[in-house]
């Protein structure tokens, strides 16, 4: 896993092979970023199913008015909830992050 410290964000790349080992290496250092907006490019060798998905859900991120933001470009993101942040590229990654900024800024 390879963390990056962006100017509005910190990026989360995978290097791992399977979801488990990545989903295991994040789970012990999500801790220490809990105040930080953050994105996570899970690498394409990784195959993750809708259930798996669902695990990042329980992050809680929105409640702090915080951005959590998943890049992974295989996900059929219709079968997952609509107040999921999946996205295909990081420039998106990066659109929705100003998206809920301006959001939290008026409010909603």
């Amino acid at each position: 896993m390879f963390i990056e410290k962006k100017e509005n964000y910190t990026l989360v790349s995978s290097n791992e092979d399977s979801f488990s080992d990545f989903f295991t290496a994040f789970s012990k250092m999500k801790e220490a970023y809990k105040s930080e907006h953050l994105v996570l490019d899970i690498s394409k060798n990784i195959n993750i199913t809708k259930e798996e998905f669902l695990l990042f859900l329980s992050d809680g991120k929105k409640k702090h008015d915080k951005s959590f933001v998943i890049v992974y470009n295989i996900a059929n993101i219709d079968d997952l909830p609509q107040n999921f942040n999946i996205v295909p590229t990081l420039i998106e990654a990066e659109d929705i992050l100003e998206m809920e900024a301006i959001e939290r800024e008026l409010g909603f």
